[in-house]
Order: structure tokens, then sequence, then C-alpha cells
């Protein structure tokens, strides 16, 4: 543990990354856990309305933000500077991204069905940059055996394979399988293979003239959607919290 800890996180300068990355997610957690508080009327914290403006949490992480990436910027990858900034960028990212339906749509819909993307955006975030940690570094590592470096080789190799499988899940309008294709290559090669969903770049350039393909695929992105839009809803509301339920219209009176 101790070697592939210095091999492939200290040595090659992404112990910054590591704890940007820790405090984003703590930040997003910790920020949601409030924001709910706050929804539910319970505890110490209330919302930040001076001069009756309500100052979103994205203004001081857009702020955290800049001042974080400039000093990492000018601390290089080593020291304790390096480390500091790179926790301030992380708690700035975190809360920027926690907003990020709110740039997005330019209104207030944190707690709207719109306000969904800003949950998926951060596992997005997370999970990238997890995969950028996880990996192991072909540069900047010194003292490996020539075994060890076509290793190394042979994994970026790899990368670069399934990283074209992930553009093809992105472009056939698969976002959650490109995703979740980064961290399992499998997953980006069976979405490449299988038909792009009906609304996806891929379709629009390639399924015009080829009627049955363009069926198919509306049908399966149908029965697809029907068989996981509960459960993701789940998964999203155990993050972010459930959204407000938007009151049916009257119906008409008799």
């Amino acid at each position: 543990m101790g070697h592939w800890w210095h091999d492939n996180i200290a040595e090659p300068g992404k112990v910054p990354l590591l704890l940007a990355l820790a405090a984003f997610v703590l930040t997003f957690a910790i920020t949601r856990t409030i924001t709910r508080m706050i929804r539910a009327g319970k505890g110490p914290f209330r919302n930040i309305t001076p001069g009756g403006v309500h100052i979103h949490h994205v203004v001081p992480g857009v702020v955290l933000s800049v001042v974080g990436g400039f000093g990492a910027v000018a601390s290089g990858r080593h020291g304790v500077a390096a480390g500091v900034f790179a926790v301030i960028f992380g708690v700035g990212a975190g809360l920027v991204l926690d907003e990020f339906a709110l740039i997005l749509h330019l209104d207030d819909v944190y707690w709207t069905e719109e306000g969904r993307q800003s949950v998926e955006v951060v596992v997005l975030t997370a999970s990238l940059v997890l995969l950028v940690l996880a990996g192991f570094s072909p540069l900047g590592v010194d003292d490996v055996t020539d075994e060890e470096q076509q290793g190394r080789l042979g994994l970026i190799a790899t990368y670069v394979v399934n990283f074209c499988f992930v553009l093809i899940c992105l472009f056939k309008g698969k976002l959650r399988m490109a995703v979740l294709g980064t961290l399992v290559p499998f997953v980006a090669l069976v979405g490449a293979i299988r038909l792009a969903r009906p609304t996806s770049l891929w379709a629009r350039r390639f399924y015009p003239h080829r009627h049955r393909a363009r069926s198919r695929a509306m049908l399966r992105a149908y029965h697809h959607d029907v068989r996981w839009a509960g459960p993701r809803r789940k998964f999203q509301d155990l993050i972010g919290g459930a959204p407000d339920r938007v009151p049916l219209p009257p119906g008409p009176k008799s």
C-alpha cells in the first residue's frame, strides 16, 4: 500500500487532487444537509438575505474557486500551499456545482425537477476526478522497472481505446453509460455497440433513412426510461432531496 501510494499518488503530485476531491464531496454533502434543514425549518440555519436579496451559495463558491484555482496554479503540485489551495478550490467547486442547475437555467430551480441536474453533474464530476486519481500515471514517476513502465503504457493505451467508446456513448445520448464506462470499460463498449437514443446526435446523423433502426431506438428508449426512471429518481432524492411537488391545476367545474 505504501509503495502504491508513493508511486501513484505522492510522487506524481496527486495529493492536492485527493484533497480537492475530498473537500468537494464533503462540501456538497454538508451543503445539501444544511439546505434540507432550512427547507424543513429545522436547526439554526437560515437563508442569507441582506437587503432582501437572497445570496445563493454559488456566490461564495465562485470566489473560493477563483482563489483556490489561481493559488493552486501558483503553488505547483507539492507542498503545504498546494494542499491548502486544493481544499479551497474543492470547497468552492462543491458550492458552485451544487447550484449548477441555477446557473444553467438562470432561475432558482434548486428544489424543482430541473434542480436534479445539479446532483447529476456533481456525481459525474466526482466520478471523473476519482478516475483520474485512481489511474496509474505513466509520467512523473521515477525508479520504475521496464516491466512496470510497459504496464503503465499498456494501461494508457487501454484508456485511449476506452475513451473512444465513451465518446461514442456520448454521441449516442447515453450520458450515464459514458460516465460509468469511464470506470468500467466494458460498459462503454456495450453502450457504443447498442442503438443510440432517438434524440441523440448519432441518431440524427445516421438514422434519418433507417426507419427500422429509428423505430427500434424509440421503443428501446421508452422501455429503458420506464424501467429506470423510478430507481434513478429515488437515488437522486436520496442524495439531493426530493423536489417540490407542483400542485395540479383545478379541474373544470361542473
